[in-house]
């Protein structure tokens, strides 16, 4: 990749010496994929493809979700996670302004503020995960603990 295609995502896994590789899947300029199809497009099993979700809870405060692509986030569990009452999804309208990314090329890694971030466990069996790098078309591809580290997150049972 040249340079002038870093996002703020890969800069920052540069920085805590995280080794990634990035990859590019087709798409249409501005149009988010889903997961799965990003998986099949890239070649890879989504069970190693994981989508970054944006909850806020009943403390007003933001919350963000690592799942499998395929998976379905637990909101009940999610929100136990991370000590709130309950959580729900963002208006994909907020995602921008809450996150500094668009829908579908959200990461959980470069956000405009440090949010408390929980990777579904899952993840922790895996050699190696995918998520974005924060455009829609750019994945990065890095080792689960080397990821959680670098996003201060920590991991939980949140999926069903």
């Amino acid at each position: 990749m040249g340079k002038e295609a870093k996002t703020n995502a890969m800069r920052i896994l540069e920085r805590a010496k995280v080794a990634y590789t990035a990859h590019e899947y087709p798409h249409e300029e501005g149009v988010a994929v889903d997961g799965v199809t990003v998986a099949a497009s890239m070649g890879e099993d989504p069970a190693c493809v994981y989508k970054t979700l944006v909850t806020q809870g009943a403390s007003r405060n933001y919350f963000v979700f690592v799942i499998p692509v395929a998976a379905e986030l637990d909101l009940k569990a999610a929100a136990r996670s991370v000590g709130e009452k309950s959580v729900a999804m963002i208006h994909v309208a907020d995602i921008n302004k809450v996150t500094g990314y668009v829908r579908g090329g959200c990461s959980p890694v470069g956000m405009k503020k440090q949010y408390v971030t929980v990777f579904d466990e899952s993840a922790l069996s895996l050699e190696k995960m995918y998520v974005s790098g924060g455009r829609i078309g750019t994945q990065v591809c890095c080792a689960p603990g080397d990821l959680i580290r670098a996003a201060g997150a920590k991991t939980a049972h949140i999926t069903f």
